[in-house]
C-alpha cells in the first residue's frame, strides 16, 4: 500500500480514476490486523491502487466522508465514494466486496 500524507490525499482521491483507501491509527490493533489482510488483497487487484492514510491527519475529511470508525476501507470511483468498510473479516470476503464493487471490463 501506498502512504499517503493528509496534503496528497485530495489529489489522489480527484486524480484516481479508481482507488481504495484504507484509514487507520497507529495504536488501533484492529487496524494493523486488518492492514495485513489488505496487504494480501492488494495483490489479488493489480490494477486497483491501494492507498493508506492515518485519519489522525484528516479530521474534516474524515467529517466529510462520515467515517464512523477505524479501519475503514473506502472504495473511490471518479472522486466519490463507491463502498465504505468497517468490518474486515477474512481476506475471502474483502476480496468479494471489492470484486463486486468494481467496474466491469
Amino acid at each position: 500500500m501506498n502512504a499517503i500524507d493528509r496534503n496528497d490525499v485530495k489529489r489522489v482521491v480527484e486524480g484516481e480514476p479508481l482507488l481504495a483507501l484504507y484509514l487507520y491509527t497507529p495504536l488501533c490493533g484492529t487496524c494493523q490486523l486488518a492492514r495485513r489482510m489488505l496487504v494480501v488483497v492488494e495483490k489479488l487487484f493489480p490494477a486497483l491502487p491501494f492507498y493508506e492514510t492515518d485519519i489522525n491527519y484528516i479530521p474534516e475529511r474524515a467529517a466529510e466522508w462520515k467515517i464512523e470508525s477505524v479501519p475503514c476501507l473506502l472504495l473511490f470511483q471518479d472522486g466519490a465514494i463507491a463502498g465504505k468498510w468497517y468490518a474486515f473479516h477474512s481476506v475471502p470476503y474483502l476480496y468479494e466486496v471489492l470484486q463486486a464493487r468494481l467496474p466491469v471490463k
